[in-house]
């Protein structure tokens, strides 16, 4: 028994070494047959060494060697060699000098091609004129007929324009191949305006305008006449005086009763205290607004005039400023007392407008009179007059204008007879 155990155990012992040297790890596996370890791969591919050979595999095996992509050239590799570097720029250098010499060759035919000269003042398009003629307009581009329209600054025709008085906007477009467009957007005025004997147009603004034949014909102005914009003053004094005519007008026209009709002529030298001249069916009387409140005081004005034409048929003025008193000023003896001036001016300027060999763009209208300034008479005096009298009583008082609170008053200055 010891000995087939011993013989069992050399047995067992012998089985693996003979499989090992054989070449096989079991009885239905076969193991790799050569004396050398197998070559990469070849396991994976399956193939079985070939016991003829001295090594265990056949000669026509070939070593395994892992695939790698082609080798492409690219910029980043060419950048990294003086070589790439070199021929990049050579490559920018040539494609710079073409985009150069192309665009001097087109710059030369567009300024020098004959297809791009402005041959006459009919290649020069201009709308939106209307006060100004076309004959003036075309003095701004005087210099540029038989010029390249390329060569034409664009902006600076456009300010050429913006500086004549009439024109508000001005655009100049280029229209290929050798036209200009021009677009003109002209101030609108908002009434005459009256520098001496001078009778001219002023905007919102306060810009002073020419009024020529074309303007003064045109029937549908009817403005008052202002007084108070000067030329000479800065541009934001005229503006700030425009600013109280304009909240006037729109204050006695905001009720939708056009009351503005009845106005002539309005006076702003003194912006706190804005005069106009009114329509009464007979002598314009002055009438003192002040800085604000126009529509009540023209109401209250409108209220109590029939009143004081019965009693004052001389009155010149009504200063409405003041709570509780207004004050009347009459006409002087002597005082041409006529009939109320026209409330619109555009006939007469007309008129001398189209008058032949007129040297001067304005029409000529006689000098305005001057306004009178009203007396400011207290409330105490006029309370205490009115207690002797049961009439209001003129009385000149020494001293500045007072607000003066209390029951209404009225003061006047007693006519000459």
């Amino acid at each position: 028994m010891g000995k087939q155990r011993g013989a069992g155990s050399a047995a067992v012992l012998e089985t693996p070494e003979t499989a090992y040297a054989s070449g096989y790890t079991s009885a239905s596996e076969p193991a790799w047959r050569g004396q050398e370890p197998a070559p990469a791969g070849a396991l994976q591919r399956g193939y079985a060494g070939d016991s003829s050979q001295p090594n265990g595999y056949g000669t026509e095996e070939e070593e395994y060697r892992p695939r790698r992509g082609a080798l492409r050239p690219s910029l980043r590799t060419m950048l990294r060699s003086t070589a790439g570097r070199i021929a990049l720029g050579v490559v920018l250098l040539v494609l710079v000098g073409g985009l150069v010499l192309a665009a001097a060759a087109v710059r030369f035919y567009l300024l020098h091609d004959p297809h791009f000269l402005v041959a006459s003042s009919d290649d020069i398009q201009i709308t939106g004129n209307t006060h100004m003629t076309r004959a003036q307009l075309l003095d701004v581009f005087g210099g540029d007929l038989e010029r390249n329209v390329f060569r034409i600054s664009l902006t600076d025709r456009q300010a050429d324009l913006e500086r004549l008085p009439w024109v508000s906007h001005a655009s100049v477009m280029r229209l290929l191949p050798n036209r200009l467009a021009v677009q003109i957007t002209e101030r609108t005025p908002v009434a005459f305006s009256r520098q001496g004997t001078q009778i001219g147009l002023v905007d919102a603004s306060g810009v002073l305008l020419d009024m020529g034949a074309n303007t003064a014909s045109d029937a549908h102005y009817s403005f008052p006449v202002l007084t108070g914009i000067l030329p000479n003053d800065p541009a934001p004094t005229r503006a700030a005086r425009m600013a109280v005519y304009q909240k006037f007008m729109q204050e006695l026209d905001s009720n939708g009763q056009h009351l503005t009709k009845s106005v002539s002529e309005v006076d702003v030298t003194e912006p706190d205290d804005l005069k106009a001249m009114l329509a009464t069916g007979g002598p314009e009387i002055l009438v003192h607004f002040g800085d604000d409140q126009f529509l009540s005081r023209y109401s209250q004005f409108q209220k109590l005039l029939p009143e004081w034409k019965q009693q004052y048929p001389k009155l010149a003025s009504a200063d409405m400023r003041y709570q509780g008193q207004i004050v009347l000023e009459m006409h002087k003896d002597g005082d041409n007392v006529g009939p109320p001036a026209p409330t619109s001016l555009a006939a007469e300027a007309a008129a001398e407008a189209t008058k032949p060999l007129a040297p001067a763009p304005l029409a000529k209208l006689p000098a305005a009179k001057p306004i009178p300034k009203a007396k400011i008479v207290p409330a105490k005096a006029a309370k205490a007059a009115k207690k002797k009298s049961g009439k209001p009583v003129a009385k000149k008082v020494a001293g500045k204008p007072k607000k003066v609170v209390g029951r209404p008053a009225v003061a006047h200055k007693a006519s000459h007879k």
